[in-house]
């Protein structure tokens, strides 16, 4: 199992990005899934995630900003985000708890990150 993500890069303050995060391999299914962030020298925290059943949980400093949504059908994840600030800027991981088989317990997958700079 791989999660690729994808869509960071440099835009002006005020501005948006989307980012995508696809679920590849083999696996029986997803269960919750969701973006967290890591700036430099400070640690990796929570930005959004959402169930398999479409609830939404949002950290206080992106509620109204940004909106995190999947496509089942896809395996995706995505981060529409709105308003950007440069104390956005890091770079943003997506997490899948995934269960590999029917028979196994879920664990998390992380993908391997995607730069977000937030300059003028």
């Amino acid at each position: 199992v791989q999660l690729q993500a994808s869509g960071g890069g440099l835009v002006r303050p005020g501005g948006s990005l989307r980012l995508s995060c696809a679920a590849s391999g083999t696996f029986f299914g997803i269960n919750d899934m969701g973006w967290y962030r890591q700036a430099p020298e400070k640690q990796r925290e929570l930005v959004a995630t959402i169930t398999s059943g479409g609830t939404t949980n949002y950290a206080d400093f992106v509620k109204g900003r940004f909106i995190i949504s999947r496509a089942s059908a896809k395996n995706t994840l995505y981060l529409q985000m709105n308003s950007l600030k440069p104390e956005d800027t890091a770079v943003y991981y997506c997490n899948a708890n995934i269960r590999p088989t029917i028979g196994s317990w879920s664990r998390d997958y992380w993908g391997q990150g995607t730069q977000v700079t937030v300059s003028s």
